[in-house]
């Protein structure tokens, strides 16, 4: 069950009614997925990670492990690719296993490649932020906005708005009650510096997003896992946020 604070569309989920799942599912293809995906194992989640295309767009998986339920982030490229990680999490290489929500940090195409044939094929609800939503070709089954939370079965993620690189690029944030906050930052956040922007105004607006909102918020062994490349944590990046600033990247 999907309980958010986040806005509700009014269409009905995907439908994967002509889909046929066994000819993406290959023993090989599983094999070889599975080789390729960094698992992170959490109290009560499981975090799943691959990278698709020559742009290596981070795609993340996280598993309820008492539930069973799924949440993609950033549906990005290469479904098939996404099938075999989701099955690999399910423990069932015949379906797409309880993929409930497919959330797009931000609206740039090469992160959303893959989100119509995910998101038909696996029936799941469609998500990303609001001031987003226009520019993503797939419609969305609900919008979130600062301070939103998405609940799941066992899963449950806080949303954190970083405008500047788009308008609506979003955070999610996974609290371990054992172990450090996770952080999905997109690509807003990296290890080494912030995302692109289009002017010193969104520079400053995405800056100080970050500043306030997961900073001077979270503490240092918070790990951020970002749309491209390796994950980091807050204490890492600490010391550099005043050469950030200065540079303007």
């Amino acid at each position: 069950m999907l309980s958010t604070l986040g806005t509700r569309r009014g269409q009905a989920p995907h439908s994967r009614a002509c889909y046929s799942p066994q000819p993406v599912l290959t023993p090989t293809l599983v094999g070889m997925i599975a080789t390729q995906t960094e698992v992170t194992e959490l109290t009560d989640i499981t975090i799943r990670r691959i990278s698709v295309s020559d742009m290596e767009n981070n795609v993340y998986l996280l598993t309820s492990k008492t539930e069973g339920t799924q949440v993609l982030i950033d549906a990005a490229d290469d479904a098939r690719a996404i099938a075999g990680m989701v099955a690999a999490g399910s423990g069932d290489c015949s379906d797409w296993g309880n993929l409930q929500l497919i959330i797009t940090t931000h609206s740039h195409w090469d992160h959303v490649r893959a989100l119509e044939d995910v998101a038909t094929h696996a029936e799941a609800m469609t998500a990303c932020g609001t001031a987003d939503e226009a520019d993503i070709a797939v419609p969305m089954d609900l919008t979130f906005d600062n301070g939103d939370t998405a609940e799941l079965d066992g899963i449950e993620l806080e949303v954190i708005e970083l405008r500047g690189h788009t308008p609506g690029s979003i955070a999610l944030v996974y609290r371990d009650p054992e172990g450090p906050a996770h952080i999905f930052t997109g690509d807003s956040l990296f290890p080494g510096g912030l995302g692109k922007t289009n002017s010193p105004e969104d520079f400053r607006q995405l800056f100080q997003d970050v500043t306030e909102r997961i900073f001077d918020r979270f503490d240092d062994d918070t790990v951020i896992h970002p749309g491209h490349g390796e994950p980091t944590t807050l204490g890492a990046e600490r010391p550099h946020l005043r050469e950030w600033e200065e540079r303007g990247w």
